[in-house]
Order: C-alpha cells, then sequence, then structure tokens
C-alpha cells in the first residue's frame, strides 16, 4: 500500500533537502501561495503548466440526467458545473509507471 505524504511532511523533506537553508515557516509559506495561487488562477478559468509534472484546467461538464441507487426508476437531475480536471506531464508518468502496484 501507497504511503500518504502530507503538506506537513513535504515541508520537511523539502527542509532536510535543503540543508536547513531555509525554515520550515518559510517553506510552508511558500507552499501555501502557491496552492493559494494555482486555486486562485483555476478560479479566474486559467490553466496552470507545471512542466514535467502536469497541467490543471477547469472543464465544464454538461448538464446530464443520474439515477438514484436507492431507487433506481427515479431519475436525478445533475446540473452543469465546473469541475478541475489534471493532465499528468511526462515525467510524473514516468515515475508513476515505474512504481510497484
Amino acid at each position: 500500500m501507497a504511503n500518504t505524504i502530507t503538506k506537513r511532511e513535504l515541508v520537511n523533506k523539502i527542509c532536510a533537502e535543503t540543508r536547513n537553508n531555509l525554515t520550515q515557516n518559510d517553506v510552508l509559506d511558500v507552499i501555501q501561495r502557491a496552492i493559494e495561487m494555482i486555486t486562485e488562477a483555476l478560479g479566474n478559468g486559467d490553466r496552470v503548466v507545471l512542466r514535467n509534472f502536469g497541467t490543471f484546467v477547469v472543464k465544464e461538464v454538461k448538464a446530464k440526467i443520474g439515477r438514484n441507487p436507492k431507487d433506481p426508476g427515479k431519475d436525478v437531475p445533475i446540473p452543469a458545473r465546473r469541475v478541475v480536471k489534471f493532465k499528468v506531464g511526462k515525467n510524473l508518468r514516468e515515475a508513476a509507471a515505474r512504481t510497484e502496484a
């Protein structure tokens, strides 16, 4: 089973790799600001491209009719909405292909 890496663990790993030239608060601030900027850009409908990692885009999903699993005979309207999609970049795709299942 794969491990989960939290934001805090990511901060700790980056601090360790920078040989403590950056404090944990500095790294946390940079990561948090990057997340906020990505969120803001996507909220404006912009694409966010991180070369060799991937691309975040906002797509419009059309309205459709779904089914209620508790009452399959009943139609449930699902409204149109905007969703974030992620297209994997080359390096990330290759790294994921090397992992054991």
